[in-house]
Parts: structure tokens; sequence; C-alpha cells
């Protein structure tokens, strides 16, 4: 018995002899052959298994260039794998870790699109859902992170594109004011409606959700009895929109792709 009770206290003590740690392949790999394999995972779309290489690389060679693009490829990675969180985290630490890296412009630019781009999956294609009715706070955050671009790196080759989704954006801004409006106008909240639509014909006037916001203010003030601010609206929106199908027809609700489906 003692004797069994002896060789069982010097298996526990040797730990690894009962319990081997899982066999690390790149024990002794160089930083550049584990960034080789982490990069042909990621492209071939193993996001997962990307990652974990690159932290690998992160751990064993904390210094190197090959940890720095690593950090970088680590949050595109997670943005492939739509795991917001995890790349927006990616991405501020890489800012946080590197403002003067050359290639910070491009991580201004990612975390841009890790918002830009959520909720567009799969689902979302088959509902058909509109980007205007989302919460408009990823909107506004992917506008702000894609505006620090072109604000701190005006001659970055992201900038083109990043100017084109700002537009986007804006529009989706202002078509979600006035979808909120026309939401409390069809349910007899007429002053509500009447200031989402004011808050959009102030902010957004260059976006092609005017002549709604416009039309939705003219009905909103006249079921008010705002005579004075009804008639203020129907002239603007004549002399901007004298043809509109709003004052011709009211609102249309077909199922024709809407002006927003640009991505």
């Amino acid at each position: 018995m003692w004797r069994s009770v002896a060789i069982l206290l010097v298996a526990l003590a040797a730990g690894c002899s009962l319990f081997p740690e899982k066999y690390d392949e790149t024990v002794n790999w160089s930083a550049q052959r584990i960034y080789t394999e982490a990069k042909r995972l990621l492209d071939e779309g193993a996001f997962d298994q990307a990652v974990k290489y690159y932290e690998k690389l992160e751990a064993k060679f904390p210094y190197g260039r090959y940890a720095q693009q690593a950090q970088i490829e680590i949050a595109y990675a997670y943005y492939r794998s739509n795991d917001r969180p995890q790349a927006l985290a990616a991405c501020e630490r890489f800012i946080r870790l590197h403002p003067n890296h050359p290639n910070v412009d491009y991580v201004f630019y990612l975390r841009g699109l890790v918002d830009f781009n959520e909720d567009l999956g799969f689902l979302s294609s088959i509902s058909r859902q509109d980007m205007t009715e989302r919460d408009p706070k990823g909107l506004r955050d992917s506008f702000d992170s894609l505006k620090e671009l072109v604000t701190r790196y005006p001659n970055s080759k992201y900038v083109p594109d990043a100017t084109l989704r700002m537009a986007y954006l804006v529009n989706s801004m202002a078509a979600n004011e006035v979808h909120v409006a026309r939401y409390y106008l069809r349910r007899g909240a007429y002053l509500s409606a009447a200031n989402r639509a004011q808050y959009a014909v102030s902010n957004f006037q260059q976006s092609p959700s005017m002549e709604e916001a416009l039309y939705i203010l003219v009905r909103a003030y006249d079921e008010l009895g705002m005579t004075d601010l009804r008639d203020d609206a129907d002239r603007i929106m004549q002399k901007n929109y004298p043809n509109s199908d709003f004052l011709a027809n009211g609102f249309k609700d077909g199922k024709d792709d809407p002006w927003w489906k640009l991505w």
C-alpha cells in the first residue's frame, strides 16, 4: 500500500507525466513561419484558427514587426467573422499602442467598416431589413470613425471610399429620422412626427429624404392646426419639389429595392 502511495505522489509531483500539456507545433518556429501560417489561414477564411496563430506570434515575439502586423490582421479576422466587439477592441488597442504606425490609417478605416457593416449579414438580406430602420448609433459610430480617418489622414488611400461611405451614412441617418417621423404620423402622434421631420430638414438638407421630411411636416402641421407652419413647409416643398409624388399620391408602400442598397 505504502509503495502505491509513494508512486502516486511521485507522479503527482511530476505533473506533466500524468497530464501532458497540449503539443504546441510552433514551439521552434520563427516569427516569419508563424506569421506565414496565420496569413494562409486568414486568406482561406479560417478566421478563428488564424487568430490563434497570430496570438501565438504576438506572445512569442512581442516586439517584432510581425507582431504589429499580427495585431492589424487579428482585427481584420474578427471583422470578417462578424465579431464586432472583438474587432473594435482590437482596432482600439492597435491605435492606442501604435499611433504613429504607417498603417494606422487602415485601422481607423477598418474600425469604421465594423460598424458600417453591422447587421448586413445573411439574415438581414433575407428579411430585406432597411438600414434606416436600425438603431442609428451604429451609423453614427461608423461615421465618426471614418470622419476621424479623413480628418487625420487626408492623403490616405482609404479616404475616397471613406468619403463615399460617409455620404451614404448621412443619407441613412436622415432616412432613419424620416422613418421614425412617418411612424409617428401614421399613429397620430403629430407633434412627435413634426419634431423628427424638422430635425431631418435642419440637419440633412442635401439628403434624398428631404422631400419626404417636408411632406411629413406639411401633414403633421395641418393635423395640429398650425396653419402658418404648414404653409411655410408647403411653400418650401412646392419650390424645391414641384412635381413631388408625395403631394400627388402620398406614401408608397411598394416592395421595390430602396435607394440605400449600395453595398
